[in-house]
């Protein structure tokens, strides 16, 4: 394991342990230094015991890169792995051996904090066919949302990385994606001609979250029954204990999204858990069909599909309604989009 190696696995635990960002930023910044320097005087400065005289360098990051260089599993990552680790419950299980992809992640070219290489990367690692790259689209400025110039360029490289993980031998594809702001109006943050050109399309709320309730319900409806959305994404935009859910009607809402075959997110952030499990319920008896997505922002955050995994399985959310259980091909021809 190099001393990169060891850093960013590292950043990925803490980051599946919902880590302060304080923490997070410290080996961020030490991964930086040790990609810029070269490994020789890492070797000396290990030897000497003055890394931590290095620039962002400290007495933690230092003993990661130097048990990294002396070929030992560094102490600090062997604990954070551990008390990282996810259990998967057993009602859970079935759901989460039945994914295959995931529908809502975010990279650095919104406000995530990994690279599409390194989401894909992770993703593979964890046994995915797929993952739809969904960044935030331009209304969204606080998480540094893509204008369609960007996503243009986006899908230029997301084209790329596909022809570099064919050429590395993995049977694996990313997804071009975006998660659309749904507007005031329930007009949709992206023109027409650009939502053509994506495989899958995530619609959400993120502004005026405490609209009147009928108006927010025909907003939601205005976007579910836009033939370019493919899934609703965290439906009432709550903040576990910060945030309490939108207002609005829910049979209506899912009467609309199981018309017009938009999935209902089970979003599995921690902080979301969105639908509550009432809605959820409410949306299986509409017969809805589901996507459970992590919503992802780092590498970490893609093993937390099982905790949504596990509030499916409470409500008797029906696996075959799942679509992310269903490989690439099926899934493309349920959003319309070429194969």
């Amino acid at each position: 394991m190099t001393p990169e190696d060891a850093l960013l696995r590292v950043i990925h635990c803490l980051d599946r342990s919902r880590a302060s960002g304080f923490k997070t930023k410290a080996f961020v910044r030490a991964l930086d230094v040790v990609r810029t320097t070269d490994r020789d005087e890492l070797e000396r400065r290990a030897d000497a015991g003055t890394l931590d005289e290095l620039d962002g360098i400290g007495a933690s990051t230092g003993q990661v890169i130097a048990d990294a260089l002396a070929g030992r599993e560094p102490a600090y990552l062997a604990d954070i792995e551990s008390a990282s680790r996810i259990e998967v419950s057993d009602r859970a299980r079935p759901y989460l051996d039945a994914l295959r992809g995931d529908c809502h992640l975010h990279s650095t070219w919104s406000d995530g904090g990994a690279p599409i290489e390194q989401m894909a990367a992770t993703a593979i690692a964890l046994g995915h066919e797929y993952m739809v790259q969904t960044d935030h689209s331009a209304r969204l400025t606080i998480a540094h949302g893509l204008n369609e110039e960007r996503l243009a360029e986006q899908l230029d490289q997301i084209a790329e990385v596909n022809r570099q993980i064919t050429e590395a031998g993995h049977d694996f594809r990313i997804l071009a994606g975006m998660e659309v702001d749904i507007l005031v109006d329930g007009a949709l943050d992206l023109s027409d001609e650009m939502l053509a050109r994506l495989d899958v399309v995530v619609a959400s709320v993120h502004s005026k979250l405490r609209m009147e309730r009928r108006e927010m319900t025909e907003r939601m409806v205005m976007a579910i029954a836009s033939p370019h959305v493919d899934i609703l994404g965290h439906c009432t935009g709550r903040m576990i204990g910060k945030r309490p859910p939108s207002d609005f009607d829910a049979d209506y809402v899912f009467a609309a999204c199981a018309t017009y075959g938009t999935a209902v997110e089970i979003n599995c952030r921690p902080e979301r858990l969105d639908p509550p499990r009432d809605l959820l319920r409410l949306a299986v008896d509409h017969g809805c069909v589901f996507t459970i997505d992590t919503d992802a922002h780092a590498t970490g955050q893609l093993e937390w599909q099982s905790l949504g995994c596990d509030r499916a399985a409470e409500c008797e959310v029906p696996i075959d309604r799942v679509m992310n259980t269903k490989p690439v091909d099926e899934l493309l021809a349920w959003t319309g989009a070429a194969a």
